[in-house]
């Protein structure tokens, strides 16, 4: 526990240097506060952004839904509301997909050269699409973050899939293991912490796209708040807004490492 908490402490001290530098630069007036605020603004406009936007009426909500209607609450569940199902289609089918081209060498051949030609593409590419397709709205950013989605998980699977380790194979051919049993009992576990790695950078990267549709197809959201502070200058809530958004990856990372660890025990366990 001593050692968890002084890593804790060792990660805090470049976050906590850099921000004392950045205060003593804005109340030194070398910069123009509208372009960068101190980070004393920045917190008193995060807690400004986060806080209820009218006073509390008990006659026409609860104190609990009072608490939580605050504009960046609003925002941050719409942007998650995005991720979760943009992710969950893309994942969805980037899994079986995967596991078909890694378990099939007909499958791989049919399917690959085409992957390998929308792969390159970024997400963003397709925004004049969605938007021409799907119109405003949840929709085209949900497809956006489907394809950001989709590529992260399909790559790693196939990787996992086609890497298991020969001797595995091998020993359960010559225990007579079916094919049907030999994907389902060795090489889909075998793949698993690939699997598993690129759900993690998938999310990530669905969290990145859903940003960036914010500020093009919604009219609400993380994304879509930072554009609208642009348009009025107001840096400070630019700022937040940011801040915002790496804290909650930050919380969606943790989350998911302790996901991976918790699945991965019994893989730890065989390497030690």
């Amino acid at each position: 526990m001593n050692s968890k908490w002084r890593e804790i402490g060792a990660g805090l001290i470049v976050p906590v240097v850099l921000i004392a530098l950045w205060q003593w630069v804005t109340s030194n007036g070398w910069v123009n506060p509208q372009v960068l605020p101190s980070p004393l603004a920045v917190v008193k406009k995060w807690i400004e952004y986060a806080s209820p936007l009218e006073a509390y009426d008990p006659a026409s909500m609860s104190r609990l839904a009072w608490i939580f209607s605050g504009e960046l609450i609003r925002d941050t569940l719409g942007s998650m509301y995005r991720v979760v199902v943009g992710f969950m289609i893309g994942a969805g089918l980037a899994l079986p997909l995967g596991l078909a081209m890694g378990s099939s060498q007909r499958v791989y051949a049919w399917m690959n050269p085409l992957i390998q030609v929308l792969r390159p593409i970024p997400p963003i590419a397709y925004i004049p699409l969605s938007i021409l397709w799907f119109g405003l709205g949840n929709p085209p950013a949900v497809f956006l973050i489907s394809i950001g989605a989709f590529f992260p998980v399909l790559m790693n699977t196939i990787a996992g899939v086609r890497h298991v380790d020969g001797i595995y194979i091998r020993a359960a051919r010559n225990l007579g293991a079916s094919q049907t049993t030999m994907f389902l009992r060795v090489m889909l576990p075998a793949a698993v912490p690939y699997i598993l790695s690129g759900v993690r950078i998938g999310i990530g990267t669905a969290f990145i796209v859903v940003i960036v549709s914010e500020m093009i197809a919604v009219n609400n959201g993380l994304g879509f708040r930072i554009l609208e502070a642009r348009e009025y200058f107001w840096s400070d809530k630019i700022i937040a807004g940011m801040f915002s958004i790496g804290f909650l990856g930050l919380a969606i990372d943790l989350a998911m490492n302790k996901l991976n660890n918790h699945l991965l025990r019994w893989h730890r366990g065989l390497e030690n």
